[in-house]
Protein backbone atom coordinates (compact mmCIF):
# COMPACT_ATOMS: atom_id res chain seq x y z
CA UNK A 1 0.00 0.00 0.00
CA UNK A 2 2.78 2.64 0.54
CA UNK A 3 4.18 1.89 -3.01
CA UNK A 4 0.69 2.89 -4.12
CA UNK A 5 0.82 6.05 -1.77
CA UNK A 6 4.39 6.94 -3.37
CA UNK A 7 2.36 6.70 -7.13
CA UNK A 8 -0.33 8.52 -6.43
CA UNK A 9 2.01 11.16 -4.89
CA UNK A 10 3.88 11.06 -7.87
CA UNK A 11 1.70 11.67 -10.58
CA UNK A 12 0.27 14.38 -8.79
CA UNK A 13 3.56 16.02 -8.71
CA UNK A 14 4.28 15.04 -12.56
CA UNK A 15 0.73 16.54 -13.37
CA UNK A 16 1.36 19.84 -11.04
CA UNK A 17 -2.53 19.24 -9.79
CA UNK A 18 -1.69 21.44 -6.47
CA UNK A 19 -2.06 23.97 -9.02
CA UNK A 20 -5.41 23.49 -9.70
CA UNK A 21 -6.28 24.31 -6.47
CA UNK A 22 -7.53 27.61 -5.49
CA UNK A 23 -4.61 30.15 -4.30
CA UNK A 24 -6.11 31.38 -0.93
CA UNK A 25 -6.25 27.03 0.17
CA UNK A 26 -2.86 26.31 -1.08
CA UNK A 27 -0.62 25.86 1.78
CA UNK A 28 3.41 25.96 2.27
CA UNK A 29 3.36 22.45 3.56
CA UNK A 30 0.92 21.87 0.56
CA UNK A 31 3.58 23.34 -1.78
CA UNK A 32 6.34 22.05 -0.18
CA UNK A 33 5.09 18.06 -0.48
CA UNK A 34 2.82 18.56 -3.71
CA UNK A 35 4.87 21.16 -6.04
CA UNK A 36 6.75 20.18 -9.01
CA UNK A 37 9.65 22.04 -9.58
CA UNK A 38 10.41 20.51 -12.98
CA UNK A 39 9.62 22.35 -15.97
CA UNK A 40 5.98 23.88 -16.68
CA UNK A 41 3.80 21.64 -18.50
CA UNK A 42 2.50 22.45 -22.39
CA UNK A 43 -0.60 21.08 -20.94
CA UNK A 44 -3.69 22.39 -20.01
CA UNK A 45 -4.94 21.76 -16.30
CA UNK A 46 -7.73 20.05 -18.06
CA UNK A 47 -5.51 17.21 -19.97
CA UNK A 48 -3.47 17.15 -16.90
CA UNK A 49 -6.20 15.74 -14.75
CA UNK A 50 -7.76 14.05 -17.07
CA UNK A 51 -3.87 12.06 -17.84
CA UNK A 52 -3.38 11.41 -14.12
CA UNK A 53 -6.79 9.77 -13.59
CA UNK A 54 -6.19 7.42 -16.33
CA UNK A 55 -2.68 6.81 -15.13
CA UNK A 56 -4.43 6.21 -11.22
CA UNK A 57 -6.97 3.42 -12.75
CA UNK A 58 -10.33 2.57 -13.22
CA UNK A 59 -11.24 3.86 -9.44
CA UNK A 60 -10.15 7.68 -10.20
CA UNK A 61 -11.37 7.22 -14.03
CA UNK A 62 -14.96 6.62 -12.40
CA UNK A 63 -14.51 9.52 -10.41
CA UNK A 64 -13.31 11.66 -12.88
CA UNK A 65 -16.75 10.43 -14.98
CA UNK A 66 -18.92 11.88 -12.05
CA UNK A 67 -17.32 15.09 -11.97
CA UNK A 68 -17.38 15.34 -15.98
CA UNK A 69 -21.08 15.31 -15.50
CA UNK A 70 -20.73 18.36 -13.21
CA UNK A 71 -20.54 21.77 -15.25
CA UNK A 72 -22.46 23.68 -12.85
CA UNK A 73 -19.03 22.87 -10.13
CA UNK A 74 -16.50 22.57 -12.61
CA UNK A 75 -15.16 25.22 -15.35
CA UNK A 76 -16.36 24.20 -19.30
CA UNK A 77 -12.39 23.22 -19.58
CA UNK A 78 -11.89 20.73 -17.12
CA UNK A 79 -15.38 19.13 -17.68
CA UNK A 80 -14.29 18.86 -21.34
CA UNK A 81 -11.67 16.91 -21.15
CA UNK A 82 -13.28 14.73 -18.21
CA UNK A 83 -15.92 14.19 -20.14
CA UNK A 84 -13.53 11.70 -22.64
CA UNK A 85 -12.78 9.42 -19.67
CA UNK A 86 -16.87 8.25 -20.03
CA UNK A 87 -15.70 6.31 -23.56
CA UNK A 88 -12.92 7.72 -24.68
CA UNK A 89 -10.06 5.71 -22.05
CA UNK A 90 -7.03 4.15 -23.70
CA UNK A 91 -7.90 0.75 -24.46
CA UNK A 92 -5.44 -2.15 -24.00
CA UNK A 93 -4.38 -5.20 -26.69
CA UNK A 94 -7.03 -6.88 -29.12
CA UNK A 95 -4.74 -10.00 -28.35
CA UNK A 96 -5.13 -10.28 -24.70
CA UNK A 97 -9.22 -9.60 -25.44
CA UNK A 98 -9.52 -12.28 -28.05
CA UNK A 99 -7.45 -14.80 -25.32
CA UNK A 100 -10.15 -13.77 -22.77
CA UNK A 101 -13.23 -14.43 -24.53
CA UNK A 102 -11.63 -18.11 -26.17
CA UNK A 103 -10.57 -18.80 -22.52
CA UNK A 104 -14.32 -17.82 -21.03
CA UNK A 105 -16.12 -19.30 -23.68
CA UNK A 106 -14.04 -22.29 -24.65
CA UNK A 107 -12.81 -23.03 -28.40
CA UNK A 108 -11.53 -20.62 -30.73
CA UNK A 109 -13.65 -17.10 -31.68
CA UNK A 110 -14.91 -18.75 -34.95
CA UNK A 111 -16.73 -21.37 -32.88
CA UNK A 112 -19.31 -19.01 -31.10
CA UNK A 113 -18.84 -15.68 -33.67
CA UNK A 114 -19.37 -15.17 -37.54
CA UNK A 115 -17.59 -12.12 -37.40
CA UNK A 116 -15.45 -10.47 -34.78
CA UNK A 117 -13.67 -6.93 -34.81
CA UNK A 118 -10.26 -6.93 -33.58
CA UNK A 119 -10.27 -2.73 -32.71
CA UNK A 120 -12.71 -1.87 -29.85
CA UNK A 121 -15.99 0.16 -30.13
CA UNK A 122 -15.17 1.89 -26.46
CA UNK A 123 -12.97 1.69 -24.16
CA UNK A 124 -13.74 1.83 -20.31
CA UNK A 125 -12.08 1.66 -17.13
CA UNK A 126 -12.75 -1.87 -16.46
CA UNK A 127 -13.36 -3.88 -19.72
CA UNK A 128 -13.97 -2.78 -23.40
CA UNK A 129 -16.03 -3.96 -25.99
CA UNK A 130 -15.70 -5.43 -29.43
CA UNK A 131 -18.17 -5.40 -32.04
CA UNK A 132 -19.28 -9.03 -33.42
CA UNK A 133 -22.06 -11.22 -34.91
CA UNK A 134 -23.64 -14.37 -34.58
CA UNK A 135 -23.75 -17.50 -36.77
CA UNK A 136 -27.43 -16.17 -37.13
CA UNK A 137 -26.34 -12.51 -38.46
CA UNK A 138 -27.24 -11.07 -34.97
CA UNK A 139 -25.28 -8.26 -34.23
CA UNK A 140 -23.77 -7.96 -30.61
CA UNK A 141 -21.20 -6.13 -28.72
CA UNK A 142 -18.65 -8.30 -26.38
CA UNK A 143 -17.48 -6.98 -23.41
CA UNK A 144 -14.39 -8.02 -21.83
CA UNK A 145 -12.79 -7.31 -18.90
CA UNK A 146 -9.15 -6.14 -18.48
CA UNK A 147 -6.18 -7.96 -17.83
CA UNK A 148 -5.00 -8.11 -14.28
CA UNK A 149 -7.79 -4.99 -13.75
CA UNK A 150 -8.95 -7.12 -10.28
CA UNK A 151 -5.39 -6.21 -8.94
CA UNK A 152 -5.25 -3.27 -9.12
CA UNK A 153 -8.17 -2.56 -7.96
CA UNK A 154 -7.34 -4.28 -4.93
CA UNK A 155 -4.44 -2.05 -3.90
CA UNK A 156 -6.51 1.22 -4.49
CA UNK A 157 -8.95 -0.32 -2.08
CA UNK A 158 -6.78 -0.73 0.62
CA UNK A 159 -5.49 3.06 0.00
CA UNK A 160 -9.05 3.58 0.35
CA UNK A 161 -9.70 1.89 3.55
CA UNK A 162 -7.03 3.33 5.21
CA UNK A 163 -8.24 6.50 4.20
CA UNK A 164 -11.35 5.83 5.88
CA UNK A 165 -9.77 4.59 8.64
CA UNK A 166 -7.93 7.41 9.27
CA UNK A 167 -11.00 9.65 8.82
CA UNK A 168 -12.56 7.82 10.88
CA UNK A 169 -10.08 8.07 13.64
CA UNK A 170 -8.78 11.15 13.55
CA UNK A 171 -11.04 13.73 12.51
CA UNK A 172 -13.82 15.45 14.11
CA UNK A 173 -16.68 14.72 11.38
CA UNK A 174 -15.11 10.99 10.93
CA UNK A 175 -18.31 8.64 13.23
CA UNK A 176 -20.52 11.26 11.33
CA UNK A 177 -19.39 10.64 8.06
CA UNK A 178 -19.19 7.00 8.54
CA UNK A 179 -16.38 6.79 5.99
CA UNK A 180 -15.42 3.10 6.72
CA UNK A 181 -19.08 1.76 5.96
CA UNK A 182 -19.24 3.72 2.92
CA UNK A 183 -15.79 2.44 1.84
CA UNK A 184 -17.12 -1.17 2.53
CA UNK A 185 -19.87 -0.52 0.46
CA UNK A 186 -17.96 1.42 -2.34
CA UNK A 187 -15.81 -2.00 -2.37
CA UNK A 188 -18.60 -4.69 -2.48
CA UNK A 189 -19.53 -2.37 -5.50
CA UNK A 190 -16.62 -2.22 -7.42
CA UNK A 191 -15.54 -5.74 -6.77
CA UNK A 192 -19.42 -6.63 -8.28
CA UNK A 193 -18.34 -5.04 -11.55
CA UNK A 194 -15.43 -7.57 -12.24
CA UNK A 195 -17.78 -10.66 -12.25
CA UNK A 196 -19.70 -9.71 -15.96
CA UNK A 197 -22.61 -11.94 -14.72
CA UNK A 198 -24.05 -10.03 -12.40
CA UNK A 199 -23.89 -7.30 -15.04
CA UNK A 200 -25.72 -9.28 -17.42
CA UNK A 201 -28.57 -10.47 -14.20
CA UNK A 202 -28.60 -6.76 -13.34
CA UNK A 203 -29.38 -5.63 -17.59
CA UNK A 204 -31.72 -8.87 -17.97
CA UNK A 205 -33.60 -7.04 -14.69
CA UNK A 206 -33.76 -3.37 -15.90
CA UNK A 207 -35.28 -4.76 -19.31
CA UNK A 208 -37.71 -6.65 -17.68
CA UNK A 209 -38.52 -3.69 -15.21
CA UNK A 210 -39.26 -1.36 -18.59
CA UNK A 211 -40.51 -3.96 -20.26
CA UNK A 212 -42.93 -2.51 -23.56
CA UNK A 213 -42.20 1.31 -22.20
CA UNK A 214 -41.52 3.74 -24.29
CA UNK A 215 -38.72 5.81 -21.73
CA UNK A 216 -35.90 3.51 -21.99
CA UNK A 217 -34.49 0.37 -23.62
CA UNK A 218 -32.10 -2.44 -21.94
CA UNK A 219 -30.04 -4.61 -24.48
CA UNK A 220 -30.80 -8.36 -24.19
CA UNK A 221 -28.45 -10.35 -22.65
CA UNK A 222 -26.99 -13.63 -25.10
CA UNK A 223 -26.56 -15.82 -21.28
CA UNK A 224 -24.97 -19.06 -23.83
CA UNK A 225 -22.44 -16.46 -23.83
CA UNK A 226 -21.76 -14.60 -20.70
CA UNK A 227 -18.91 -15.93 -18.23
CA UNK A 228 -17.35 -14.13 -15.71
CA UNK A 229 -15.42 -12.00 -17.51
CA UNK A 230 -16.92 -11.55 -20.99
CA UNK A 231 -20.51 -10.72 -21.78
CA UNK A 232 -22.22 -10.61 -25.05
CA UNK A 233 -25.37 -8.62 -25.31
CA UNK A 234 -27.43 -7.17 -28.71
CA UNK A 235 -26.08 -4.43 -30.54
CA UNK A 236 -27.86 -1.22 -30.12
CA UNK A 237 -27.79 2.11 -32.33
CA UNK A 238 -28.61 5.44 -30.98
CA UNK A 239 -27.00 8.68 -30.47
CA UNK A 240 -24.60 9.43 -27.92
CA UNK A 241 -26.49 12.07 -25.35
CA UNK A 242 -23.64 14.01 -25.17
CA UNK A 243 -23.91 14.74 -28.79
CA UNK A 244 -26.49 17.43 -28.49
CA UNK A 245 -26.09 18.97 -32.09
CA UNK A 246 -26.78 15.86 -33.35
CA UNK A 247 -29.51 15.46 -31.40
CA UNK A 248 -30.88 19.54 -32.19
CA UNK A 249 -30.22 18.60 -35.88
CA UNK A 250 -32.26 15.10 -35.91
CA UNK A 251 -34.72 17.46 -34.60
CA UNK A 252 -35.05 15.84 -31.20
CA UNK A 253 -36.97 17.79 -28.21
CA UNK A 254 -34.67 18.58 -25.94
CA UNK A 255 -37.44 19.53 -23.28
CA UNK A 256 -38.91 16.06 -23.39
CA UNK A 257 -35.39 14.10 -23.59
CA UNK A 258 -34.84 15.92 -20.18
CA UNK A 259 -37.59 15.62 -18.34
CA UNK A 260 -37.73 11.61 -19.43
CA UNK A 261 -34.46 11.63 -17.96
CA UNK A 262 -35.69 12.59 -14.71
CA UNK A 263 -38.72 10.11 -14.94
CA UNK A 264 -36.65 7.37 -15.58
CA UNK A 265 -34.72 8.04 -12.65
CA UNK A 266 -37.64 8.35 -10.18
CA UNK A 267 -39.37 5.35 -11.47
CA UNK A 268 -36.49 3.19 -11.01
CA UNK A 269 -35.91 4.51 -7.48
CA UNK A 270 -39.49 4.67 -6.05
CA UNK A 271 -41.32 1.60 -8.77
CA UNK A 272 -39.02 -0.45 -8.91
CA UNK A 273 -36.39 -0.17 -5.94
CA UNK A 274 -33.83 -1.14 -8.70
CA UNK A 275 -31.61 1.75 -10.35
CA UNK A 276 -28.97 2.01 -12.59
CA UNK A 277 -26.20 4.14 -10.25
CA UNK A 278 -23.71 4.10 -12.92
CA UNK A 279 -25.66 6.65 -15.27
CA UNK A 280 -22.93 8.76 -17.21
CA UNK A 281 -23.14 10.08 -20.48
CA UNK A 282 -20.66 7.26 -21.54
CA UNK A 283 -23.69 4.76 -20.56
CA UNK A 284 -26.65 6.71 -22.25
CA UNK A 285 -27.74 6.45 -25.67
CA UNK A 286 -30.73 8.27 -27.50
CA UNK A 287 -33.14 6.70 -29.96
CA UNK A 288 -34.06 9.51 -32.11
CA UNK A 289 -36.57 7.68 -34.94
CA UNK A 290 -38.92 9.71 -33.45
CA UNK A 291 -37.70 13.34 -32.99
CA UNK A 292 -40.72 14.65 -30.92
CA UNK A 293 -41.03 11.37 -29.03
CA UNK A 294 -37.49 10.03 -27.68
CA UNK A 295 -36.18 7.85 -26.18
CA UNK A 296 -33.29 6.02 -23.84
CA UNK A 297 -30.92 3.15 -24.23
CA UNK A 298 -29.02 2.26 -21.64
CA UNK A 299 -25.91 -0.07 -21.66
CA UNK A 300 -23.13 -0.38 -18.72
CA UNK A 301 -25.79 -1.91 -15.44
CA UNK A 302 -22.76 -2.93 -13.74
CA UNK A 303 -23.22 -0.95 -10.57
CA UNK A 304 -27.00 -0.86 -9.43
CA UNK A 305 -28.29 0.61 -6.44
CA UNK A 306 -31.87 -0.81 -4.28
CA UNK A 307 -33.14 0.82 -1.25
CA UNK A 308 -35.55 -0.71 1.61
CA UNK A 309 -39.33 0.58 1.97
CA UNK A 310 -38.26 2.31 5.13
CA UNK A 311 -35.65 4.20 3.08
CA UNK A 312 -37.91 4.92 -0.01
CA UNK A 313 -40.53 6.22 2.01
CA UNK A 314 -38.26 8.53 4.34
CA UNK A 315 -37.02 9.62 1.53
CA UNK A 316 -39.96 10.67 -0.86
CA UNK A 317 -41.74 12.30 2.30
CA UNK A 318 -38.22 14.34 2.63
CA UNK A 319 -37.84 15.36 -0.36
CA UNK A 320 -41.46 16.11 -0.83
CA UNK A 321 -41.56 18.12 2.49
CA UNK A 322 -38.00 20.37 0.87
CA UNK A 323 -40.43 20.94 -2.49
CA UNK A 324 -43.03 22.12 -0.23
CA UNK A 325 -41.07 23.97 1.84
CA UNK A 326 -42.25 22.42 4.62
CA UNK A 327 -39.05 22.87 7.18
CA UNK A 328 -40.68 21.39 10.69
CA UNK A 329 -41.67 18.20 8.63
CA UNK A 330 -38.31 17.88 7.24
CA UNK A 331 -37.06 18.38 11.25
CA UNK A 332 -39.54 15.63 12.14
CA UNK A 333 -38.75 13.14 9.52
CA UNK A 334 -34.62 13.05 10.62
CA UNK A 335 -35.17 12.20 14.06
CA UNK A 336 -37.99 9.69 13.18
CA UNK A 337 -35.87 7.79 10.40
CA UNK A 338 -32.62 8.17 12.99
CA UNK A 339 -30.73 10.19 10.76
CA UNK A 340 -29.94 12.90 12.95
CA UNK A 341 -29.74 12.14 17.06
CA UNK A 342 -33.34 11.51 18.95
CA UNK A 343 -32.55 14.44 20.90
CA UNK A 344 -32.01 16.83 18.65
CA UNK A 345 -34.25 19.79 18.79
CA UNK A 346 -36.94 19.82 16.07
CA UNK A 347 -37.29 23.75 16.27
CA UNK A 348 -33.51 24.08 15.69
CA UNK A 349 -33.43 21.88 13.04
CA UNK A 350 -36.55 23.59 11.47
CA UNK A 351 -34.52 27.02 11.74
CA UNK A 352 -31.02 25.71 9.97
CA UNK A 353 -33.34 23.86 7.41
CA UNK A 354 -35.49 27.43 6.43
CA UNK A 355 -31.93 29.68 6.54
CA UNK A 356 -30.65 27.36 4.36
CA UNK A 357 -33.36 26.67 1.42
CA UNK A 358 -35.37 29.82 1.34
CA UNK A 359 -32.61 31.70 -0.17
CA UNK A 360 -32.42 29.09 -2.83
CA UNK A 361 -36.42 29.18 -3.15
CA UNK A 362 -36.22 32.71 -3.69
CA UNK A 363 -34.25 32.10 -6.78
CA UNK A 364 -36.03 30.53 -10.49
CA UNK A 365 -36.39 27.25 -9.73
CA UNK A 366 -34.59 26.35 -13.11
CA UNK A 367 -31.42 27.87 -11.72
CA UNK A 368 -31.40 25.75 -8.69
CA UNK A 369 -28.81 22.64 -8.31
CA UNK A 370 -29.55 19.89 -6.42
CA UNK A 371 -25.41 19.79 -6.43
CA UNK A 372 -25.33 23.32 -4.76
CA UNK A 373 -28.22 22.21 -2.38
CA UNK A 374 -26.54 18.49 -1.38
CA UNK A 375 -23.15 20.28 -0.54
CA UNK A 376 -24.80 23.07 1.56
CA UNK A 377 -26.70 20.56 3.58
CA UNK A 378 -23.87 18.27 4.67
CA UNK A 379 -22.48 21.18 5.94
CA UNK A 380 -25.23 21.57 7.59
CA UNK A 381 -26.16 18.32 8.81
CA UNK A 382 -22.91 18.83 10.36
CA UNK A 383 -24.06 21.05 13.38
CA UNK A 384 -26.53 18.40 14.29
CA UNK A 385 -24.25 15.52 14.06
CA UNK A 386 -25.99 13.87 11.00
CA UNK A 387 -25.09 10.63 10.39
CA UNK A 388 -24.05 9.71 6.30
CA UNK A 389 -26.28 6.93 5.24
CA UNK A 390 -23.92 4.12 2.81
CA UNK A 391 -26.79 3.02 1.60
CA UNK A 392 -27.72 6.28 0.37
CA UNK A 393 -24.80 7.17 -1.00
CA UNK A 394 -25.05 5.62 -4.69
CA UNK A 395 -28.23 7.24 -4.70
CA UNK A 396 -27.06 10.97 -4.50
CA UNK A 397 -24.26 9.85 -7.26
CA UNK A 398 -26.51 8.72 -9.26
CA UNK A 399 -29.17 12.23 -9.17
CA UNK A 400 -25.68 14.47 -9.37
CA UNK A 401 -25.43 12.10 -12.64
CA UNK A 402 -28.92 12.52 -13.65
CA UNK A 403 -28.95 16.41 -12.96
CA UNK A 404 -25.89 16.96 -14.90
CA UNK A 405 -27.01 15.28 -17.74
CA UNK A 406 -30.60 17.03 -17.79
CA UNK A 407 -29.00 20.66 -17.30
CA UNK A 408 -26.55 19.88 -20.37
CA UNK A 409 -29.63 18.42 -22.30
CA UNK A 410 -31.85 21.33 -21.75
CA UNK A 411 -30.41 24.14 -19.26
CA UNK A 412 -33.67 25.41 -18.16
CA UNK A 413 -34.81 21.44 -16.94
CA UNK A 414 -36.64 22.14 -13.94
CA UNK A 415 -35.71 19.15 -11.92
CA UNK A 416 -38.33 20.20 -9.15
CA UNK A 417 -41.39 20.93 -11.35
CA UNK A 418 -40.48 17.36 -12.73
CA UNK A 419 -39.78 15.41 -9.95
CA UNK A 420 -42.81 16.63 -7.35
CA UNK A 421 -46.01 15.72 -9.01
CA UNK A 422 -44.20 12.39 -9.86
CA UNK A 423 -43.44 11.84 -5.74
CA UNK A 424 -46.55 12.99 -4.82
CA UNK A 425 -48.37 10.37 -7.12
CA UNK A 426 -45.76 7.27 -5.52
CA UNK A 427 -46.72 8.50 -2.12
CA UNK A 428 -50.75 8.44 -2.80
CA UNK A 429 -50.35 5.33 -4.87
CA UNK A 430 -48.39 3.22 -2.14
CA UNK A 431 -50.24 4.03 0.50
CA UNK A 432 -53.89 3.90 -0.61
CA UNK A 433 -55.92 1.65 0.91
CA UNK A 434 -56.40 -0.35 -1.84
CA UNK A 435 -52.94 -0.77 -2.38
CA UNK A 436 -52.72 -1.55 1.59
CA UNK A 437 -55.46 -4.27 0.97
CA UNK A 438 -53.55 -5.83 -1.75
CA UNK A 439 -50.32 -6.01 0.13
CA UNK A 440 -51.80 -7.45 2.78
CA UNK A 441 -53.56 -9.77 0.09
CA UNK A 442 -49.93 -10.88 -0.72
CA UNK A 443 -48.81 -11.44 2.92
CA UNK A 444 -51.62 -13.67 3.73
CA UNK A 445 -49.55 -17.17 2.57
CA UNK A 446 -47.32 -16.37 4.99
CA UNK A 447 -49.54 -15.61 7.77
CA UNK A 448 -51.39 -18.79 6.59
CA UNK A 449 -48.01 -20.86 7.07
CA UNK A 450 -46.73 -19.57 10.14
CA UNK A 451 -50.38 -19.89 12.16
CA UNK A 452 -50.20 -23.72 12.61
CA UNK A 453 -46.84 -23.11 14.01
CA UNK A 454 -48.06 -20.41 16.43
CA UNK A 455 -48.16 -22.17 20.02
CA UNK A 456 -44.85 -23.71 19.03
CA UNK A 457 -43.24 -20.41 18.52
CA UNK A 458 -45.08 -19.27 21.71
CA UNK A 459 -42.70 -21.67 23.59
CA UNK A 460 -39.52 -21.73 21.84
CA UNK A 461 -39.73 -17.98 22.94
CA UNK A 462 -40.72 -18.42 26.65
CA UNK A 463 -38.36 -21.35 26.92
CA UNK A 464 -35.81 -18.17 25.79
CA UNK A 465 -36.54 -15.81 28.46
CA UNK A 466 -34.24 -15.59 31.06
CA UNK A 467 -34.57 -17.99 34.16
CA UNK A 468 -36.08 -15.18 36.72
CA UNK A 469 -36.97 -11.94 33.99
CA UNK A 470 -37.49 -8.76 36.08
CA UNK A 471 -40.85 -8.67 34.67
CA UNK A 472 -43.95 -10.72 33.64
CA UNK A 473 -46.21 -9.84 30.89
CA UNK A 474 -49.44 -12.02 30.76
CA UNK A 475 -51.96 -11.70 27.84
CA UNK A 476 -55.19 -11.22 29.30
CA UNK A 477 -58.57 -12.75 27.38
CA UNK A 478 -59.43 -9.68 25.51
CA UNK A 479 -56.00 -9.37 23.73
CA UNK A 480 -55.76 -12.97 23.12
CA UNK A 481 -59.34 -12.98 21.09
CA UNK A 482 -58.78 -9.89 19.37
CA UNK A 483 -55.59 -11.95 18.18
CA UNK A 484 -57.31 -15.13 17.07
CA UNK A 485 -60.14 -12.86 15.42
CA UNK A 486 -57.71 -10.64 13.72
CA UNK A 487 -55.57 -13.66 12.60
CA UNK A 488 -58.93 -15.74 11.73
CA UNK A 489 -60.55 -12.32 9.34
CA UNK A 490 -56.88 -12.51 7.22
CA UNK A 491 -57.27 -16.26 6.68
CA UNK A 492 -60.61 -15.70 5.40
CA UNK A 493 -59.86 -12.97 2.99
CA UNK A 494 -56.61 -14.81 1.98
CA UNK A 495 -59.31 -17.05 0.55
CA UNK A 496 -61.46 -14.82 -0.93
CA UNK A 497 -59.75 -11.84 -2.32
CA UNK A 498 -62.44 -10.42 -3.75
CA UNK A 499 -63.98 -9.48 0.22
CA UNK A 500 -61.41 -7.33 1.29
CA UNK A 501 -62.91 -6.23 4.25
CA UNK A 502 -62.38 -9.46 5.62
CA UNK A 503 -58.46 -8.23 5.49
CA UNK A 504 -59.63 -4.71 7.17
CA UNK A 505 -61.71 -6.06 9.75
CA UNK A 506 -58.54 -8.67 10.24
CA UNK A 507 -56.31 -5.29 10.98
CA UNK A 508 -58.64 -3.66 13.25
CA UNK A 509 -58.45 -7.07 15.54
CA UNK A 510 -54.91 -6.72 15.07
CA UNK A 511 -54.37 -3.16 16.24
CA UNK A 512 -56.67 -3.70 18.81
CA UNK A 513 -55.08 -6.31 20.28
CA UNK A 514 -51.37 -4.46 20.28
CA UNK A 515 -53.04 -1.41 22.44
CA UNK A 516 -55.49 -3.89 24.81
CA UNK A 517 -53.75 -3.80 28.24
CA UNK A 518 -51.57 -6.31 29.19
CA UNK A 519 -51.69 -7.80 32.91
CA UNK A 520 -48.08 -7.37 34.50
Amino acid sequence: MIGRVLTVWRIIRKQRLYELAPVHRQTKLGRLVFQSKGAASDQSRGQRLRVALETLGPIFIKFGQLLSTRRDLLPDDIADELAQLQDNVPPFPSKDAISCVEAALGGPLNEHFATFEHAPLAAASVAQVHAATLPSGEAVVVKVLRPEIEGLIRKDLKLIQALAWAIDRFFKDGRRLKPREVAADYERTILNELDLRREAGNASQLRRNFSGSNLVYVPEIHWPLTAEKVMVSERIYGLPVTDVEALKQQGVDMKVLAERGVEIFFTQVFRDSFFHADMHPGNIFVDAKDPLNPSYLAIDCAIVGQLDEDDLYYLARNLLAIFQQDYRLVAKLHVECGWVAPDTSIAEFESAMRTLCEPVFERPLADISFGHMLISLFRTAGQFEMSVQPQLVLLQKTLLNIEGLGRQLYPDLNLWDTAKPFLERWLADRYAPQTVLRRLQQDAPFWLETLPRLPDLIIKNLQDLPPDPPKKITLNGRTMAFTLLGLGFIAVGSGSPEEPLAFIAGAVFIVLAAFSPKQR
